[in-house]
């Protein structure tokens, strides 16, 4: 596992004229380099013989392991001018708006909360944190309390959060501590891994899911779209799964922009019409023949759409024939709709398979090519057919 470590954060950022960060800061970290009390002028002094405002030399830092955080340890606010405070704060603001424009992480002390989210001390500003951008391992970790339980719990903590609005004027200062966690574990994940997770809320349209790190930790949340659940034929996504159900799900696809995870169930279960194919059509029966495996209580029709589909196909460039190899049902119905996909099997000779199958029924079909066409060739000219046909 990795572990991201970053420098602490020294100073005040009382001044901004003298707070900088380099275009190249990384996304991951905190500001390495910002000035110490020494590098301010003396012009707005008005207490200490150096003539330097009383609360720089007052600011307090403390590191912990993989997140740099910075507090102010409580200055004595008599020492301030207003003028000194206006100054603060409008240098806060400043510094609060730099976070948010370079992404960069924070160490928030968690001062209080109260009926929607966290009160998050920056510098001399307090912000808000919302409950919903909390990190899911709060929750996971203690399933059986409530969030105002949980606040609770952590007030007085320090946590890495993310500055996702900074508003000086409307005096809206936002954090965000799921973005600070994407930003530290998203490097990790990769299409196709697999992880241990727990079921967070169950909508309509489908499932959000937490993921464990090897932590035992769950920092992020990703979506099992209703398709994604099971292969039979999901009317209502809360008669499969509920909040605090444990799962095991396969990545399928990463939105690094939108910071979107997309997760798959079924993908890790035998899909039932590769298995009605492999298993009740038996693989040594020719391919010539167009109907096999017909029962007495079912009969084999030509699935809706597919020869205007095959029509279709014969037009586009590289492909020399198409036909229905294999027919059947399966036991259960999985989509009254038609689907189609390549088979991910390897060709054979000039042939790949493309899968199709509608209700109980499903077929395999040959697709012979001309040209040198790969696989992402051939899917391409399917997506094209399918534009085109209504």
């Amino acid at each position: 596992m990795h572990v991201f470590t970053a420098a602490s954060v020294s100073g005040g950022l009382a001044f901004l004229s003298h707070f900088s960060t380099s275009d190249n800061t990384s996304q991951n970290a905190l500001v390495t380099n910002p000035p110490t009390p020494s590098n301010f002028p003396c012009s707005l002094c008005h207490s200490c013989s150096n003539k330097r405002p009383a609360f720089l030399s007052a600011l307090k830092v403390s590191v912990s392991s993989g997140s740099s955080t910075t507090t102010d340890d409580g200055v004595d606010q008599s020492l301030f001018t207003d003028d000194d405070r206006q100054a603060r704060r409008s240098a806060d603001w400043k510094a609060a708006r730099a976070y948010h424009e370079k992404g960069l992480v924070y160490g928030g002390r968690i001062e209080g909360f109260n009926g929607g989210g966290l009160l998050i001390k920056f510098y001399s500003l307090v912000g808000f944190l919302p409950f919903p951008q909390l990190s899911p391992s709060h929750s996971c970790k203690e399933p059986h309390k409530s969030i105002q339980e949980i606040a609770k719990a952590l007030t007085g903590s320090i946590i890495s959060v993310k500055v996702i609005q900074a508003d000086e004027e409307n005096r809206k200062l936002i954090f965000s501590e799921k973005e600070a966690s994407w930003s530290k574990f998203s490097p990790q994940l990769k299409v196709g891994d697999i992880f241990d997770a727990m079921v967070g809320s169950v909508e309509d349209y489908g499932a959000f899911v937490h993921l464990r790190f090897p932590d035992g930790l769950y920092h992020l949340t990703g979506l099992v779209h209703v398709s994604e659940v099971s292969w039979d034929l999901v009317q209502d996504v809360r008669d499969i799964l509920a909040e605090g159900d444990e799962v095991r799900v396969k990545i399928v696809n990463i939105d690094r922009a939108k910071s979107r995870i997309t997760l798959s169930i079924k993908q890790l279960e035998e899909d039932p019409l590769l298995e009605t194919l492999d298993k009740v059509i038996p693989q040594d029966t020719s391919e010539d023949s167009d109907t096999l495996n017909a029962s007495d209580h079912f009969t084999i029709e030509p699935l809706p759409g597919l020869d205007t589909i095959i029509e279709e196909l014969l037009k586009e460039v590289g492909i020399n024939g198409v036909k229905i190899s294999r027919q059947g049902f399966e036991k259960r119905v999985v989509s009254q709709d038609l689907q189609l996909w390549l088979s991910n099997a390897p060709p054979t000779g000039d042939k790949y398979t493309l899968l199709a199958r509608a209700g109980r029924q499903a077929c395999t079909i040959k697709i012979q090519l001309t040209t040198s066409l790969d696989q992402d060739g051939i899917k391409k000219a399917l997506q094209q057919v399918l534009e085109r046909v209504p």
